[in-house]
């Protein structure tokens, strides 16, 4: 075993809880690790001080309720296309029965017509899904062009615009940011791909199967060539095919950043022609389709779901809580999502029975925030708990604006909705994710994000992101419900911020992409309101405690 792995490390972890029950407290544990930096399957499920991995601790948290049948539960995933025919997930996908299916009638009355599992926001009238759609600051500069184009200064228009002239400044900002930053890829790609293609060449004349060629044989090539400018292009060709580059690697990117360019930030494309909706009238539905399986082969919400709820104790992938039932709510497109969209989707989840609503989406800007703070709270009025992802922008967001959030002019207006950010399999300075989102203020709560398992459209894969830590967090909500069902969704927010793992140490902040990484550290503490990890065993200690005395007052 090397030496880094057989290093001893201490360790102080403190767990806040309000519960007295002495078997999930933990204060200051000292212990060593000899695996702290070791990448297993599905470590998010281990235990710190058992298994010395920062995980969640659910492989010991099904101990507490091995006995106890619990009942189902209704996540509803809003987010992506879903495949719920895959093999992990077509038993936990939800069913309305008050539907009947294909009879193109609208059976329960609810406005969408034989919605069986859900909706598809962004299913064309063709039954296809739209695949690209703008930023949200180029469908801001849009709408308030006409009105500000020629204004210079603030003082030139009436109070009640200043605030809406503000927004479209700071759209126009972003855009032409994202436009010069998209262009600049662009050509750095291009250049790339010459380099690649005159590394070829030279290498070739050298070696005529060259794409079937070992870096040991290049190596040795390169040793024995007198030409210093070939050994440079021959040892350039190495380090592409080391790094896995190849040209139609290279020409996905540039494509993918052309994409941008002509979709995304193009005022001229009409990104929402085949949906036959006005986007600019919460009233103007239904509209899309139901076919929440998509034809457009997205694996996001595949991915997320099977975090929250793929069949345990099989072969592919594994999920926190077999009492789920997905119910799929299709509104995201490579690009930013609708406030239409979100708050007629997080409606529907809350009238057909969700107890947990995860989104993993987030933007700088919105059109029409109203539309979705009216729909959470009405998300909270029906005692249904929102979990939304805090971005991988490596952002600060006390600083920086992230829609969906909880707080108006930096006041919280609800209390059902938890952000999350990004914690990695490592017990140390990057303990944190490095792109992960953060922030005292609007990030409430860190759960595994780091190499998850999961399974995407095709097959089992490990992905990174907050948009996972958000699924962890999903599940484990879920698990609470589904055991402790008289809990409401404003005491498992609590129960999940209380009982959460505390770590004493410093680590490196996240920082975004592009700039260099401050190497000050700070106290993970620091990164979120509750300073803490999920932790499933000690949420579902304390859902116990909470679940008792709701039952006792009841008898009195």
């Amino acid at each position: 075993m090397c030496k880094l792995c057989l290093k001893m490390f201490s360790l102080l972890l403190l767990l806040f809880v309000s519960c007295k029950t002495k078997s999930n407290i933990i204060k200051n544990t000292l212990f060593e690790s000899k695996r702290a930096y070791i990448y297993e399957e599905f470590w998010h499920f281990k235990d710190i001080l058992k298994d010395s991995v920062p995980g969640i601790s659910l492989d010991i948290a099904y101990d507490l309720i091995k006995r106890k049948k619990g009942v189902a539960t209704i996540v509803a995933v809003i987010d992506t296309e879903l495949d719920i025919s895959h093999e992990d997930l077509k038993n936990r996908i939800w069913i309305n029965e008050d539907e009947i299916p294909n009879n193109g009638i609208d059976d329960d009355n609810n406005g969408y017509v034989d919605d069986i599992h859900g909706w598809n926001y962004v299913g064309s009238t063709e039954k296809d899904n739209i695949p690209y759609g703008f930023y949200e600051y180029v469908r801001i500069i849009n709408n308030f062009d006409s009105i500000y184009r020629d204004v210079i200064h603030l003082s030139d228009i009436e109070k009640s615009q200043r605030e809406s002239f503000k927004k479209y400044q700071k759209a126009f900002e972003a855009y032409h940011f994202k436009l010069e930053s998209t262009r600049a890829n662009v050509k750095r790609y291009e250049m790339v791909k010459q380099r690649y293609l005159n590394a070829k060449k030279i290498t070739n004349q050298y070696i005529s199967d060259i794409l079937n060629t070992s870096q040991l044989q290049l190596d040795s090539l390169k040793n024995i060539i007198s030409n210093s400018d070939h050994k440079k292009a021959i040892q350039r060709f190495n380090d592409f095919k080391k790094y896995g580059v190849t040209e139609s690697w290279i020409d996905n990117k540039i494509k993918f950043q052309q994409e941008i360019i002509n979709y995304k930030l193009n005022f001229h494309f009409k990104e929402r022609y085949l949906i036959n909706d006005d986007p600019n009238d919460l009233y103007d539905f239904p509209y899309g389709n139901n076919n929440i399986q998509g034809t457009t082969g997205i694996s996001h919400s595949t991915k997320v779901s099977s975090v929250i709820a793929a069949t345990r104790n099989d072969t592919l992938a594994e999920g926190i809580n077999d009492k789920v039932k997905i119910m799929p709510l299709s509104i995201s497109v490579s690009a930013s999502e609708h406030d239409k969209d979100i708050a007629l989707a997080i409606r529907y989840a809350v009238d057909n029975g969700a107890k947990v609503i995860n989104m993993s989406i987030g933007k700088n800007f919105s059109l029409y925030p109203e539309w979705v703070y009216e729909a959470l709270k009405y998300a909270e009025k029906h005692d249904v708990l929102v979990v939304t992802s805090s971005g991988n922008d490596g952002s600060n967001l006390d600083k920086v604006n992230n829609f969906p959030n909880d707080a108006i002019g930096g006041k919280e207006f609800i209390n059902n909705f938890l952000k999350v950010g990004n914690t990695s399999y490592r017990v140390d300075s990057m303990f944190v994710y490095s792109s992960s989102n953060y922030g005292k203020k609007e990030v409430d709560i860190f759960a595994p994000g780091t190499k998850i398992t999961c399974i995407n459209r095709w097959k089992k894969i490990s992905d990174t992101g907050t948009s996972l830590s958000s699924a962890v967090v999903s599940g484990i909500a879920s698990l609470l419900f589904s055991y402790y069902p008289n809990l409401t969704a404003v005491e498992v927010k609590k129960i999940i911020m209380e009982s959460g793992v505390s770590y004493d140490m410093m680590v490196l902040k996240p920082y975004p992409n592009g700039e260099k990484r401050d190497p000050k550290k700070v106290p993970f503490s620091s990164l979120s309101k509750s300073g803490k990890i999920v932790n499933a065993y000690n949420a579902l200690l304390m859902a116990e405690e909470v679940s008792k005395k709701k039952k006792k007052k009841r008898k009195k």
